[in-house]
C-alpha cells in the first residue's frame, strides 16, 4: 500500500538534508511516494508568495508533509509561514521529543521528555496587538480558550497511554497570569481525573525550567500553552545537544506536518555539512503517525547505531568528519539491514 505525502524541501541547508531523508525513507522501503512543493524564499521568488495556494492544496490533499527549514523575510509585513500553516490547518498539538543520542556533547545521556506545546493560541496571535501612536507602549494580548486547552492536555495525555508513559506535566502560570493560564491548569486538573492510570503533576514555568536543568529525569510528558511550549521546547533541545537533533510535529484532526525545528542556516548552506537527524527524527515521527511504527522503530535505531559505530560518516556538529550525504547514506545501509 503506498501513501503519496507533500514534501517542502525548504531554504538554505533544507533541500540537502531533505534529499538524505528521502534517501533512508527509500531505503526503509515504507511504500511513500513525493509531491514536492513550494514555501518560503525559493516560492517567493518563484510564484511571489511565500505561501503558495497552490502548496497549501497539496497539503490539504494528501493530509501529512515532511518540511524542511523555511526562512520568513524580517520585516516588510511577512507573516510566519509556520504559524500561518498551523492556523490554516489547524494542528494543534506541537510534540517536540528530546532524546539522548550518543556523540553529542549534551551534559546528559538519559533524556527522554516530550513537550506537548498548544500550537494555535495563547501568546501568538496576531491580532490584539497594537503600539501606540508615540512609539511608547506596546499591547499584547493571551487567549487560551476552555477549548484549546481541553484538546491540548487531552492530546498529551492520549499520547502518554499510546506511548507507555508514566507521568504528565502540566506547565504554567496561573499565580500571576490568573486568568489566561488559570483557565489552562484547571482544565488540566480537570482532564488529568479521567486518566487515574497516569501520574500528573503541575509546576510553574519558571520552577521547570530550573527543574528541567538540575533534575531532567524527573519529567516524561510535559503539556503547556504556546509560549512557555516555544521556550521550553527549545531548552529540552539543548539537554540533549542542541536543535540539530529536535524533530517538531504538527499535529491536527485533518492534517499533519512534520518538521525539523532548526532554521535553514544560509550560512553552511550548499557546503554538504548540515545534520540531517532533526528532520530523519521527525520523519521517523510521520511513520508512526502513518501507522508504520515499527518502522519508525527501525530509522531511530539506525540513526543511534550510526552515531555510534560509524563516527567517520557524522556530520561534523557531532564531532564526525562526514557529510551531509555519507550521514545519510550509512543510516540507508543500516535500514536496510
Amino acid at each position: 500500500m503506498s501513501k503519496t505525502i507533500a514534501v517542502i524541501p525548504g531554504d538554505g541547508i533544507g533541500p540537502e538534508i531533505m534529499t538524505a531523508t528521502l534517501r533512508v525513507l527509500d531505503a526503509l522501503d515504507c511504500g511513500l511516494k513525493y509531491d514536492f512543493v513550494d514555501a518560503g524564499m525559493v516560492a517567493l521568488e518563484k510564484h511571489g508568495d511565500l505561501l503558495p495556494k497552490a502548496t497549501l492544496d497539496k497539503i490539504a490533499e494528501h493530509k501529512v508533509a515532511l518540511k524542511g527549514p523555511l526562512t520568513t523575510p524580517i520585516g516588510g509585513g511577512f507573516t510566519s509561514i509556520n504559524v500561518t500553516l498551523r492556523r490554516h490547518f489547524d494542528l494543534y498539538a506541537n510534540v517536540r521529543p528530546a532524546v539522548s543520542f550518543p556523540g553529542t556533547k549534551a551534559r546528559f545521556d538519559n533524556i527522554d521528555i516530550i513537550t506537548v506545546r498548544e500550537n494555535t493560541e495563547g501568546a501568538y496571535l496576531a491580532e490584539g496587538q497594537s503600539l501606540s501612536e508615540d512609539g511608547q507602549t506596546a499591547v499584547s494580548m493571551i487567549r487560551n480558550t476552555r477549548k484549546g486547552s481541553e484538546r491540548i492536555v487531552r492530546y498529551a495525555f492520549e499520547l502518554a497511554v499510546k506511548k507507555g508513559r508514566k507521568k504528565v506535566t502540566a506547565v504554567h502560570k496561573a499565580n500571576i497570569i490568573k486568568t489566561a493560564s488559570g483557565l489552562f491548569l484547571g482544565v488540566a486538573r480537570e482532564v488529568a481525573k479521567e486518566y487515574p492510570q497516569i501520574e500528573f503533576n503541575e509546576m510553574i514555568v519558571d520552577n521547570t525550567c530550573m527543574q528541567l536543568v538540575m533534575r531532567p529525569e524527573q519529567f516524561d510528558v510535559i503539556v503547556t500553552t504556546n509560549l512557555f511550549g516555544d521556550i521550553l521546547s527549545d531548552l529540552c533541545a539543548g539537554l540533549v545537544g542542541g536543535l540539530g537533533l529536535a524533530p517538531g510535529d504538527n499535529i491536527g484532526e485533518h492534517a499533519a506536518i512534520f518538521e525539523a525545528v532548526h532554521g535553514s542556516a544560509p550560512d553552511i548552506a550548499g557546503k554538504g555539512i548540515a545534520n540531517p537527524c532533526a528532520l530523519l527524527l521527525a520523519a521517523a515521527d510521520m511513520l508512526d503517525y502513518l501507522g508504520m511504527v515499527a518502522k519508525g522503530d527501525q530509522l531511530r535505531a539506525a540513526i543511534r547505531d550510526t552515531m555510534t559505530h560509524d563516527r567517520d560518516s557524522v556530520t561534523p556538529d557531532l564531532g564526525g568528519k562526514g557529510s551531509t550525504a555519507s550521514f545519510g547514506e550509512a543510516i540507508a545501509k543500516r535500514v536496510k539491514g
